[in-house]
């Protein structure tokens, strides 16, 4: 499937299928270097994922999805990105690891409830605005290749968030010091 080429659509959802398949992988995982090895490949998938759609496939469909969906889109994602960097920065050992890619894994299958909802949601929407979603695949797919070898060749970098501003965090006290 590699090189077999996609339109846009497809492309996003054979994404949304193979990291919904490393979430219940890592439901069932036991040891810790299988569940580091899983989130590793998630946070990637995501990541790419994320930054594919927010950089090409949101401001093609600009003019066909409505703005609104559009919005909740980029701050769904912000909030993964959040659970992105926690988890890539941390370990199965941490006592919140686990809890973290539960929420990571709900948020992501909203989302994708949401994209790819027949006849209303994003995916639906952008086919209906008649957007030459071939050429779109093309791009997508060009920027993912891209994206997968810099972050072979450099690591996975710090998620940047699109709709998060303004905030200033503090961070207290370990719960289980509280």
């Amino acid at each position: 499937m590699p090189n077999e080429k996609m339109d846009a659509v497809a492309l996003l959802k054979a994404d949304h299928r193979k990291v919904e398949g490393l979430f219940e992988k890592f439901e069932n995982a036991k040891d810790a270097k299988t569940k580091k090895a899983l989130a590793t490949e998630i946070c990637t998938e995501l990541s790419v994922h994320a930054t594919i759609e927010e950089e090409i496939f949101y401001p093609a469909c600009k003019e066909a999805v409505e703005e609104d969906l559009r919005a909740e889109a980029y701050v769904e994602h912000d909030g993964a990105k959040v659970l992105i960097a926690e988890l890539s920065g941390s370990d199965p050992q941490n006592e919140f690891y686990d809890a973290k890619m539960k929420v990571l894994s709900e948020e992501i299958k909203h989302h994708i409830k949401e994209e790819e909802k027949p006849g209303e949601g994003f995916f639906a929407q952008a086919r209906k605005g008649g957007i030459d979603m071939d050429a779109l695949g093309d791009e997508l797919a060009a920027r993912k290749k891209e994206l997968l070898a810099d972050i072979k060749k450099n690591g996975l970098p710090p998620p940047t968030t699109r709709s998060f501003t303004g905030h200033e965090m503090t961070q207290g006290e370990p719960v289980g010091v509280a």
